[in-house]
């Protein structure tokens, strides 16, 4: 079933823009005449009308949190600010069951029927890739879509997408990287999805081997996002001799993996994404004492982790959960709060210029963006040459109650 559309929005404060509008009223006078507002589709001088699927049914449905959020953002953006500079946010979110055929139905019809403004926030690395040709062409802004792949980090044959997740490219880098660096003489094996999200964790994680790729990577395993569980994969994995285990999963089985390799009593270095590393709703099935020492790139707050909970960032964002979205766990909501915080922010730079081409303008223009719950360092940049937000991460160790850096802020740049 269609998500309700709700209508939202909260914001950061933009200093540079403020001052700049002061000075200019106070040299031209408060009289000065505005500009008449420009609007493309979905937009008027009362709404801006938003679109995006979910898979709120099927076998990603865990992820559909963060498309809940983000309605419930747009949501408290609404009731308690008017919406962003005095219109309401629409946010139409639609199921898509994690199916790219329906995907590519859903978006048709936010597109053609309801004529949205742009599809934001979209969940889910198969979502956006099977979409991005048809709204490239439709010239339909498809930004900060809730993926990391590299597929999209294409501004000549995308044009109109962003993406907004941790980049796949820079994070399967950043582990190899890490694993030259401190453990040259490691015995690799790999547990990934056998789709666009897996591959897309793997396949720059294998390549930063180089030559030495097919040595140190003793065993890989790809498995269907439909299995049950990945019980026999970690088996498989023991047995090829590995030492360290790359899981290029989600949070189920990622979940599942620490306990196997566990209940083994195996005992290799363990690796896991951004996206898995969470203390909740993967830690904490898996069981705490399990979880010891796994290894992942940390870039924002873990809000679980007893060390920032006094953080000004955190008691916000609590409190804001608390209050909008009290079902979730706090943890596993952060992705959506902080995708809707820079949707909003992009709007709110816009101004009265809503036209389709102005929100790209924006949307690849942002230059040293700190976001909500971000560690120090980890900024937003993206630029019409790159789509990629961020590209860096501490790695950080799980102690069985929080994270530990163990290193310092590693930085992944552009490939040649």
């Amino acid at each position: 079933m269609p998500y309700s559309p709700v209508k939202s929005s909260c914001l950061l404060p933009n200093l540079t823009r403020t001052v700049a509008t002061a000075a200019l009223v106070a040299l031209f006078g408060v009289g000065t005449v505005r500009a008449e507002p420009k609007y493309g589709p979905g937009a008027s001088d009362k709404e801006i009308k938003l679109g995006q699927t979910a898979p709120y049914s099927g076998p990603a449905s865990i992820f559909s949190i963060n498309a809940k959020v983000e309605l419930a953002y747009f949501k408290m953006l609404n009731e308690t600010q008017g919406g962003i500079n005095g219109r309401r946010i629409n946010l139409i979110s639609l199921d898509d069951s994690y199916s790219p055929p329906k995907t590519v139905e859903q978006t048709r019809k936010l597109v053609e029927d309801d004529e949205v403004l742009a599809i934001v926030g979209m969940v889910g690395t198969l979502a956006n890739v099977s979409v991005a040709k048809y709204l490239n062409s439709k010239k339909v802004p498809q930004i900060l879509g809730t993926t990391g792949t590299d597929k999209l980090n294409d501004p000549k044959a995308y044009p109109w997408t962003t993406t907004f997740l941790s980049s796949q490219d820079v994070e399967g880098r950043m582990y190899a990287r890490y694993i030259l660096d401190q453990m040259p003489k490691a015995r690799i094996g790999v547990l990934y999805q056998n789709d666009d999200y897996g591959k897309g964790y793997y396949n720059p994680f294998k390549s930063e081997f180089g030559e030495r790729a097919d040595q140190m990577i003793v065993k890989a395993e790809p498995y269907e996002i439909s299995s049950p569980t990945v019980d026999s994969y970690i088996v498989s994995l023991k047995a090829a001799g590995a030492d360290l285990v790359y899981l290029a999963v989600t949070p189920k089985f990622a979940a599942q993996a620490i306990r196997k390799i566990y209940e083994l009593a195996w005992h290799p270095t363990v690796i896991t994404l951004t996206s898995t590393a969470s203390i909740s709703s993967v830690f904490q099935p898996a069981g705490l004492e399990a979880s010891k020492g796994v290894l992942t790139a940390l870039w924002r707050k873990d809000v679980d982790d007893p060390k920032w909970s006094d953080d000004p960032d955190v008691v916000e964002y609590r409190a804001f959960i608390r209050q909008w979205v009290p079902e979730f766990s706090l943890n596993d909501s952060t992705q959506g709060y902080q995708t809707a915080v820079i949707i909003a922010e992009v709007l709110k730079r816009c101004g009265d210029n809503l036209t389709r081409e102005n929100l790209m303008m924006e949307a690849t223009n942002i230059k040293g963006l700190r976001l909500p719950l971000n560690l120090t360092g980890v900024t937003i940049n993206v630029s019409p040459e790159d789509r990629i937000p961020w590209r860096s991460a501490h790695m950080a160790k799980f102690d069985g109650t929080g994270w530990q850096f163990v290193t310092d802020l590693m930085t992944i740049p552009p490939r040649p």
